[in-house]
């Protein structure tokens, strides 16, 4: 977490498309749902990551908490990016006091961005030394992340704006990791990687036992298809998200939508298994067990048969909602479905605040 602590909060992700909100409770049954909620932002309100028309975000976020009156006014968020960093690295082994005291000297060294202009937070992935064990003998590894301060201040502002309580400020790749789980069965052993397809970023992140290997950011996701889709029909914004997520049209729209949909999921396949083929050469002898696909674009008819095709690795949707407990009286089953796609950032960051 690039700043925060878990308390009564809910998850807010705040997407180039659309904004994305879900309240938990932890009970003596498991996980509870009290809240979830998606609510679409004006086109180009948010480009990349960047935000680009605030007041226009600030009143989607009012009017999406006045639908859903979530039960507190703190919320956790992420961001992802260009502005964020996040990087293994192998330090001397030290104690986690002489760590805290040298990690921003160490991070220096690492981080593309000056020091001063970065918020910083790491994760220790091997062992550190023990009160009276000699420092320096070894290597030990390290997770830094860093995400620029005006990035994180922009995110911040406008929760405020809001008047919300930005508590926890988190790294959608992190988010969605700690989505899948605490709603899968994940042996200790294994190598997990995540594909987070969102509208303009994909975020990848490939972990085992609970510590990230691996992460990555492509500027690729759902927009490029309804981009494409729109220039080559004459159509809206929403006429082409339709027809993308298989929706009906006339017979020579569908079969031109189609041969898009295949020439760009081509660009897809051929990014994640670029980013794939890195972490193999980089890795040493770990190899991938499964790749599961969230985010809006992971709706997407038969992208899943398609990409586990191309990698030759077991491909499964996420299910955001496995063992949240959801009163079918106030949350109707198909309305799950239906919103499941692009709820994994959310309900990452709404467990932040129930722990384990």
């Amino acid at each position: 977490m690039i700043f925060g602590k878990r308390t009564n909060l809910f998850g807010l992700d705040i997407g180039s498309n659309a904004l994305k909100l879900t309240e938990i409770r932890k009970t003596g049954k498991g996980y509870q749902l009290l809240n979830a909620g998606v609510m679409h932002l004006p086109p180009e309100a948010i480009v990349e990551g960047a935000i680009m028309n605030a007041p226009a975000v600030v009143d989607a976020i009012r009017n999406l908490i006045d639908v859903h009156k979530p039960e507190s006014r703190n919320v956790a968020t992420s961001v992802c990016g260009h502005s964020v960093i996040i990087k293994k690295v192998s330090l001397p082994v030290m104690s986690k006091e002489e760590l805290e005291q040298s990690i921003q000297w160490e991070a220096e060294q690492y981080i593309p961005f000056n020091i001063h202009d970065v918020n910083l937070d790491y994760q220790i992935l091997s062992p550190v030394a023990e009160a009276g064990e000699e420092s320096g003998s070894g290597q030990m590894d390290v997770l830094l992340v860093a995400a620029k301060k005006d990035l994180v201040e922009d995110y911040a502002s406008l929760l405020r704006e809001a008047d919300l309580r930005p508590v926890i400020m988190d790294v959608a790749s992190f988010a969605v990791e700690n989505m899948y789980e605490v709603n899968a069965d994940v042996d200790e052993d294994e190598v997990m990687a995540i594909f987070n397809i969102g509208a303009s970023i994909t975020n990848i992140n490939i972990f085992k036992n609970g510590a990230s290997l691996f992460t990555r950011d492509i500027h690729f996701g759902g927009n490029q298809f309804n981009e494409e889709i729109q220039k080559a029909l004459n159509l809206n914004f929403q006429e082409a998200e339709y027809l993308k997520l298989g929706g009906s049209g006339r017979e020579e729209d569908q079969r031109e939508v189609q041969e898009i949909l295949e020439r760009i999921t081509e660009v897809l396949l051929n990014e994640t298994q670029r980013s794939l083929e890195f972490f193999s050469a980089t890795s040493g002898s770990e190899k991938i067990h499964k790749v599961v696909l969230c985010g809006g674009c992971s709706a997407l008819p038969g992208l899943a048969a398609k990409m586990e095709d191309r990698l030759g690795t077991p491909v499964e949707l996420a299910d955001p909602f496995r063992r949240v407990i959801a009163d079918p009286d106030k949350f109707k089953p198909e309305y799950l479905k239906e919103i499941q796609p692009f709820m994994g950032v959310s309900v990452g960051l709404a467990l932040r605040s129930v722990g384990d």
